[in-house]
């Protein structure tokens, strides 16, 4: 038995976060019922689509999932509901503050209808505040978190960060998180409770050392000022003739094998004199070769020095292969298998089997009053 199952869901959440997080509860057992607007979420709607025509985003970010279509703005919408609230253990909702109040669907209402309810909203600054209705995606909430000022690029070019920080890992995942311990309170109390997750907050943990280092120094560093950040040549990326490998030789031991393999002279060794110097001799040293010429002799040095993969090739990689990474999958409408999102949650929990089809992921359900569709 999985660690959720028997645990059902409403899930209200459209795009990203919420529907991240209520993936990683279904992965784990949880039945997951995704409320959607007539015709679908604009998720559906996202490019690339899959050969059977559904939406490649959508289909990875629903998997196990069964959707009810409704129009939230009828006024029976929440009476035709209500059969699903009595029932359900965990709400997830990310829309505005204010929205799910304004449908007769907002925490208070559904308490009285559910004390055990636990009850998560995700938002882009939280429930209150100046900037509560504050419109905003991933690039806005770690803006304002101050967390893109450590390493923005440079004025000439600008860097836009690889992952959706604020929405994964400032949204989705401290959701996720809280609702688990809701749930240890609820053994406890019998009683659910309301959370409030605010995704630029959620963004603040990842600037954990530069605020370390402010409250320490009196000032907080700027951009490329942090070691983590751009300020040491020991961790960065450095670019091969035809490619980049990331270098994380912090420690003493690693720095000196890595500074054995590129033949850094003796009197740049000492990176924290001239750091700037330092790093511009690596870079003069390492775009001579591929990474490909490169990467034996770094590999032998164990010295935490990585080439940057493609994500194809991270794809085919053995190592990943090994652990079973890739193994799930989602079963589209026309029988075509897609592999599944990769989740933190532990395979032990993620059901016994794994090429399962998505439990009730294509079949229709029937909700009060309402047709179910496929999601």
């Amino acid at each position: 038995m999985q660690p959720l199952s028997g645990l059902k869901v409403l899930d209200f959440s459209t795009l990203l976060p919420g529907p991240m997080a209520t993936l990683m509860l279904a992965e784990a057992g949880a039945e997951v019922i995704k409320i959607e607007k007539p015709g679908g979420e604009d998720m559906r709607r996202f490019q690339p689509m899959l050969p059977g025509g559904a939406s490649a985003p959508y289909t990875v970010l629903n998997r196990g999932k069964r959707v009810v279509e409704i129009d939230l703005k009828d006024v029976d919408a929440a009476r035709r509901l209500r059969p699903l609230i009595e029932a359900a253990d965990i709400v997830m909702e990310q829309f505005r503050p204010g929205v799910m109040d304004r449908l007769g669907l907002g925490y208070e209402a559904m308490r009285a209808i559910n004390p055990r309810l636990i009850y998560c909203s995700i938002s882009g600054y939280g429930q209150n505040g100046p900037r509560a209705h504050e419109a905003g995606h991933d690039v806005n909430y770690i803006a304002a978190s101050g967390l893109l000022s450590l390493s923005p690029g440079t004025p000439e070019a600008p860097t836009l960060p690889p992952a959706l920080i604020a929405d994964i890992a400032g949204g989705a995942m401290p959701a996720v998180l809280n609702i688990l311990l809701a749930l240890r309170e609820r053994d406890a109390t019998g009683v659910g409770r309301r959370i409030d997750v605010a995704m630029a907050e959620g963004s603040l943990v990842f600037c954990w050392y530069a605020m370390a280092q402010g409250h320490a120094q009196g000032r907080y560093p700027g951009a490329r000022e942090n070691f983590l950040t751009g300020a040491s040549p020991r961790y960065g990326l450095y670019a091969t003739k035809d490619g980049f490998f990331a270098c994380g030789a912090l420690e003493q031991k690693f720095w000196d094998g890595f500074c054995d393999v590129v033949g850094l002279p003796a009197e740049l060794r000492m990176d924290h004199r001239d750091p700037e110097a330092t790093r511009a001799a690596i870079v003069a040293l390492v775009k001579a070769r591929t990474a490909a010429q490169w990467e034996p002799a770094l590999a032998a040095a164990d010295c935490c020095v990585t080439v940057v993969r493609t994500l194809e090739e991270a794809l085919a990689d053995p190592h990943f292969a090994a652990r079973g990474v890739f193994e799930h999958g989602v079963e589209t409408p026309d029988g075509a298998r897609v592999p599944a999102i990769v989740t933190p949650v532990a395979e032990a929990f993620r059901g016994a089997s794994k090429t399962r089809p998505p439990r009730g992921r294509w079949s229709w359900m029937k909700a009060p009053a309402e047709g179910g569709r496929p999601a």
